[in-house]
């Protein structure tokens, strides 16, 4: 058979850049960029060699998987969900619907299956609903509802035609972008510098970002809030403010002036790290851009001041004038217009809680730092049964080392995932989807946090198995297996079938058709799936406009630049540094800051697999500044102990002054050291797992967010300790 090539997207992350997938005799021979794709322009990551792996790989799973004592063993798809459904709705009779938890990961949004994630876990009606949202994004999610009045509503960077970009805690040159979806973001930061623009990057470790931008500024690690609530008395005392956009648009202007009028660049300089005189420079040359945004993202989310960080980040941006405003923070006008809706969805807030009364449910999902717990704890309420959907939470969550035990002790636990990882091998099926390469999808989740408004197209690349299952589909069957018993048994293959009718694509074209850019709202000239499946890269609908008038929710319409928790806890933290505290103190014994750290050629850890993604030289290593090292003996290379407070890890120490002295920084993703993992090639190189060291009840005390950077950690070396 000959070669022949196929257009679609990268889904490993949410730049979804465009590729040209070359198959020959039916393997992926080759994968490149397309130059057609109207958001990434040929422009892909290493990361995006990898689906062709991803597919062949022969460890990935090809049929359901039952338990059978300590091993696992084919089972067919209709037998599976039989069994599953028994003792699914077991554990709901006789316990009740919190008895079953769910947990949705990452992966899951990066196609129009997780509406039907997001069915499976209404038909639940369980509290007992965790994400990766609460390990990632919560903070910005809880900040946009504060502020404007719906959690959709988290504002995008427009970076394409912006004069001053500062990012903090985020590094798009590996990423390429979150919740502001940038593909090729190397290039368009450079671009930043070409025509003329400034690019700062504040971060206690010189990233790969940094290395692009005019200016690295060293934060202390967690100093980001207090760098900030600096920034702002600068720009509040000397007038630097676009007060009559103020008044106009915003309420709350009096009470964040107060908050901030005593804290000077002076008192904010020694618990941010950063001297005053340049935190003064910061705040005057972000006024005095012709336009200017501030970018955080997940590096400043896992902190306890996570949703502190990102309020005074979107304030600073609206009190100069860079809220809604080309080159500023904007909001995307997608082809299906969720933000539209979202604003009159309640958020409910507070309507539960974790049974400890502690941790509030926010857009009905409890903290993933909880989980554990939930489940291990015995009483009314307790979490007897589990489905995961495409994530590792073992891995990717703060969890004392005990969710492995936890998800053992459960009746019933169901994972739909592609492999044996080291959450899915406690499960008692694991039901895995056909690969990326077999689904077609239009994507659009992803193009309401794009920086340029658009509408791509999936196409497969190889016909799927004929008993292949792809997500939706194993969630589709999975509720109709928890549907009430007369609705089951009289017209449970009719339901299936109305299913089938309403596939995400058949979602997708419907709203499509009816938005903003559709046919029946254009006549013949708007927008179908059709046309966009014809077209070689893509539908550009153009750049970002001002239109958070028509978006915003909040009761009187206008930006809350004061919310009253976000006041008291800044208020609190205030309080704690004039008394030369920090808002987490430091243990006995332990005297490092923890940070995050990516890899281009890691994502999570779903790549880990893959030959290509992990030859080379060790990546899951503790970057350590040299003064660090030399001051406990440490060299390059050395295997190290790395402890918390409550847990400890053994990985290697890599030396370098890319990091600031007081901080050490680990990735995330690693640690497939468990037995009976599926995936060889992950086993063998193994890592850590840096979760371990981070403390489950450490969360951000508003949107409930995992506190997974700025641990306090000892490091020594292995063989003395």
């Amino acid at each position: 058979m000959g070669a022949t090539t196929i257009a679609r997207q990268c889904t490993l992350c949410e730049a979804h850049c465009g590729i040209l997938v070359t198959v020959e005799d039916e393997r992926v021979t080759r994968i490149e960029g397309n130059p057609a794709d109207v958001l990434s322009k040929g422009y892909i990551c290493p990361k995006a060699t990898a689906m062709g792996g991803l597919h062949h790989d022969p460890d990935r799973l090809r049929t359901p998987m039952r338990r059978v004592g300590e091993r696992f063993e084919p089972v067919g798809w209709d037998e599976a969900f039989r069994e599953i459904g028994q003792r699914l709705r077991r554990v709901r009779r006789e316990h009740g619907p919190s008895a079953i938890g769910m947990y949705l990961g990452n992966p899951a949004a990066h196609s129009s299956s997780v509406i039907y994630g997001a069915l499976l876990r209404a038909v639940l009606l369980t509290r007992n609903f965790f994400s990766a949202s609460s390990i990632d994004q919560l903070p910005q999610e809880f900040v946009a509802w504060r502020m404007f009045g719906s959690n959709v509503l988290m504002p995008i960077t427009d970076i394409d035609r912006t004069a001053r970009l500062v990012i903090l805690g985020a590094n798009p040159a590996v990423s390429n972008g979150s919740i502001t979806t940038m593909p090729g973001a190397r290039d368009r930061i450079r671009a930043v510098r070409e025509r003329g623009g400034t690019v700062v990057v504040i971060d206690p470790r010189r990233t790969e970002t940094a290395r692009l931008a005019d200016e690295h500024v060293a934060v202390a690690a967690g100093g980001d809030p207090y760098l900030l609530l600096g920034m702002l008395h600068v720009l509040v005392t000397e007038k630097l403010c676009d007060e009559r956009l103020i008044r106009a648009e915003c309420n709350g202007w009096g009470e964040l002036r107060a908050l901030v009028a005593d804290f000077s660049p002076e008192v904010a300089a020694p618990h941010a790290g950063v001297d005053a005189q340049t935190i003064r420079r910061l705040a005057r040359e972000h006024a005095a851009a012709e336009s200017a945004v501030l970018y955080a993202r997940i590096g400043v989310c896992q902190q306890v001041t996570g949703t502190l960080t990102h309020w005074l980040v979107n304030a600073i941006n609206a009190v100069t004038g860079n809220l809604d405003r080309p080159g500023g923070q904007m909001f995307a006008s997608p082809p299906i217009d969720a933000a539209r809706f979202a604003k009159y969805l309640p958020m409910g807030y507070g309507a539960w809680t974790d049974r400890s009364g502690a941790h509030k449910a926010f857009r009905t999902e409890l903290p993933v730092g909880v989980l554990a717990d939930e489940i291990l704890t015995e009483g009314p309420g307790q979490i007897r049964a589990m489905i995961t959907y495409a994530g590792n939470p073992v891995l990717s969550t703060p969890q004392r080392g005990r969710l492995g035990a936890a998800l053992d002790s459960l009746d019933c636990y169901v994972a739909v995932d592609m492999y044996v990882t080291e959450t899915t091998r406690h499960a008692d099926f694991i039901l895995p989807p056909i690969s990326l390469l077999e689904r077609e999808d239009v994507d659009v989740l992803l193009p309401v946090f794009s920086v340029r408004n658009n509408l791509r197209y999936n196409a497969r690349v190889f016909d799927p198995p004929a008993d292949g299952l792809e997500d939706w589909q194993i969630m589709a069957r999975l509720v109709t297996e928890l549907v009430p018993l007369p609705v089951r048994g009289m017209t449970g293959r009719l339901l299936n079938g109305v299913f089938e009718q309403f596939s995400p694509m058949r979602l997708t074209s419907l709203g499509v058709l009816t938005g903003p850019y559709g046919v029946l709202r254009n006549g013949w000239k708007g927008l179908t799936v059709g046309k966009v499946r014809a077209s070689a890269g893509g539908v550009d609908l153009g750049p970002l406009r001002p239109r958070l008038r028509a978006l915003i929710g909040t009761k009187d319409r206008r930006v809350q630049l004061a919310p009253s928790d976000f006041l008291t806890a800044a208020r609190a933290l205030i309080d704690e540094a004039r008394r030369g505290g920090a808002a987490t103190a430091a243990p006995d014994g332990f005297d490092l800051k923890l940070i995050g750290r990516r890899h281009l050629r890691s994502n999570n850890s779903w790549l880990h697999n893959v030959p290509a993604m992990v030859k080379g030289r060790d990546r899951c290593t503790a970057l350590m500044h040299p003064a660090d090292a030399a001051d406990r003996g440490l060299v390059d290379g050395e295997s190290v102990a790395v402890r918390s407070r409550v847990g400890s890890i053994e990985v290697t120490l890599e030396v370098s002054d890319d990091i600031r002295p007081g901080t050490v920084a680990i990735p995330h993703g690693w640690g497939h050291r468990e037995p009976g993992v599926g995936w060889q090639v992950a086993a063998a190189l193994p890592g850590a797992n840096v979760n371990l060291l981070h403390d489950p009840a450490l969360m951000d005390t508003l949107s409930g967010t995992a506190a997974v950077n700025s641990t306090w950690v000892s490091v020594a070396g292995a063989a003395r300790s």
